[in-house]
């Protein structure tokens, strides 16, 4: 008798721990299936130029990497814009994932909610994730006169904090005290979270930003700052993700998003 109670206490247990096995693994799986991937290393399906019909010149895959290639891209016999959208889908509250690198002195941005608007550039429309070489842009290009032109004057010859990398550009500078930005040359990764209640962005795993769209600080600082004189800047809440070009080489990886 106590032996066919033990194997009934052992089958007992033996489903509970496959149940909880399955329920593991089904959250996993509703993980997985809830991040759409914008890029994977192999295609660059659904990227295209912003207000253009395909990928511009200097924009390719190599090593599994999405790229700009300098050469090629200056190269090129092309008069467009270089900066580049997932045009396959707007998004509007969401997190995105991606994974970047710079070279010394290099410049990009993210952008997102970015709507596409003939002969108008996407950095007066859209909100920036900064990406920037922090430690040596500033002895690399001469920023006195756009500091200047800024209303600064202070340190006039050095990156500000809100031109930092993951700064929300121009708008919001990142926490100094949270910013772990690896070497030029290295990967680093980063993350924006969307939604009309607060905005966070991410920087290889720690929140340097944090602000609520559309509040009355952040009115103060859109009408007071750089885009005061861009009435349609962030004005969008559903666009698309861009990548920018800015001469300089740049590096992403495992880029992905998620709808909220």
């Amino acid at each position: 008798m106590k032996q066919i109670i033990y194997s009934l206490l052992a089958l007992v247990a033996l489903n509970a721990c496959n149940s909880n096995t399955k329920t593991e693994n089904s959250t996993e799986v509703q993980e997985k299936e809830d991040w759409i991937i914008l890029f994977d290393g192999t295609t660059t399906e659904g990227w295209r130029a912003y207000n253009g019909d395909e990928l511009p010149p200097g924009w390719i895959i190599k090593n599994g990497e999405l790229t700009f290639d300098t050469e090629l891209g200056l190269e090129q016999d092309y008069t467009g814009g270089k900066d580049i959208i997932y045009g396959a889908e707007e998004f509007e509250n969401f997190e995105l994932y991606l994974e970047w690198k710079l070279p010394k002195g290099g410049n990009s941005g993210i952008f997102y909610h970015l709507p596409e608007v003939p002969g108008m550039s996407p950095s007066v429309l859209a909100p920036e994730y900064q990406l920037i070489d922090d430690e040596n842009y500033a002895s690399m290009h001469d920023l006195t006169s756009y500091n200047k032109k800024m209303g600064e004057t202070e340190n006039l010859d050095q990156l500000q904090d809100w031109q930092k990398t993951a700064s929300d550009y121009a708008m919001y500078p990142a926490d100094q005290s949270q910013v772990d930005l690896n070497p030029v040359g290295e990967w680093n990764s980063s993350k924006i979270v969307y939604t009309p209640e607060k905005v966070e962005y991410w920087l290889n795993g720690k929140v340097v930003v944090s602000f609520v769209p559309g509040s009355e600080d952040w009115e103060t600082r859109k009408n007071s700052g750089k885009w005061s004189n861009a009435p349609d800047y962030a004005k969008a809440k559903k666009g698309y993700i861009g990548l920018q070009d800015h001469s300089s080489p740049i590096w992403f990886k495992n880029i992905k998003i998620k709808k909220l």
